[in-house]
């Protein structure tokens, strides 16, 4: 795994590339960084050129301030120039949580640059609005996205030597054995990095579609979408873990509506999480369905 920079779309972009091959494009989430992905660039490496990312924002790529700087529209251009400075026509793109956010709207946006994508615990926006208007469940899971927009995010996870991160992301891998403390350092020195929580929570901070406060009346009427600008016309494998407390299983429910060409594979017994707790099974789905 070689570890290199690229100036793409006015940042320094710090990304992880191993072997060679077509591309195979691995985005992260919140609040991660390309080592999230590192049984991928293994595994993938083996005869593609596997690369992951750290995202704007994050670790040791660039972390402009400016909320405008972390909107949707620059995160994609952000993989589009990546993968042209890596010399890509078309290529495979993997996401997991803000990464797949990202991924959904750059399929959206540039299908004829993409074989397929991959998405992993990640909601389709059309679907996600509707949850967020009318689902109670969703809604209750997600009000963690509006302490993310106060002024206190940083503080609150930050205190304790980054405790409540920790205790997110780290905690059950170190019970169940999917994590050792040298993951922990690396995450913890991940955090760390000048501005880098911040950058992360400004991806929430420049969303414009959050839960509505508690105690808001469900709205139950029909939400009009523009199904035909939400269709990704990529074919499109959905890795799901079913315990993702976050995010639940309603986000696959009508997701065919707006991914004609859909592949869900759900992990019962998997969270959030997923890459992590079962990587060798999310590998074997993704060769499954890059072999079709």
């Amino acid at each position: 795994m070689n570890h290199e920079y690229a100036d793409v779309n006015g940042i320094r972009m710090h990304y992880v590339t191993a072997g060679s091959g077509r591309l195979i494009l691995f985005a992260h989430g919140f609040p991660e960084f390309w080592y999230a992905w590192r049984a991928q660039l293994e595994e993938f490496g083996r005869d593609h050129q596997a690369v992951a990312p750290d995202l704007r924002g994050y670790n040791l790529t660039s972390k402009p301030e400016g909320v405008e700087n972390y909107r949707v529209p620059r995160l994609v251009e952000d993989l589009r120039s990546l993968a042209a400075h890596l010399g890509a026509e078309k290529f495979t793109l993997v996401a997991h949580d803000w990464g797949g956010a990202v991924a959904w709207a750059f399929a959206l946006g540039h299908p004829e640059l993409l074989e397929k994508l991959v998405i992993v615990n990640a909601p389709h926006p059309g679907v996600f609005a509707r949850l967020l208007r009318s689902d109670p469940v969703q809604q209750h899971a997600s009000q963690y996205m509006r302490m993310f927009c106060t002024p206190e995010a940083e503080q609150i996870l930050s205190r304790d030597d980054y405790q409540a991160l920790v205790d997110v992301v780290i905690t059950h891998g170190l019970k169940h054995g999917y994590f050792d403390q040298t993951d922990k350092r690396a995450y913890l020195e991940a955090w760390s990095q000048p501005g880098a929580l911040t950058g992360g929570l400004n991806y929430y901070r420049a969303a414009r579609m959050l839960p509505p406060p508690p105690g808001t009346p469900l709205d139950l009427a029909p939400l009009d979408l523009d199904v035909a600008a939400l269709t990704v016309r990529v074919p499109t494998l959905v890795i799901w873990g079913e315990r993702d407390v976050a995010l639940t299983t309603a986000n696959l429910e009508g997701l065919d509506q707006f991914v004609p060409q859909l592949t869900i594979r759900r992990i019962p017994d998997a969270n959030h999480w997923v890459v992590h707790q079962r990587p060798d099974l999310v590998n074997r789905y993704i060769r499954e369905f890059l072999a079709r």
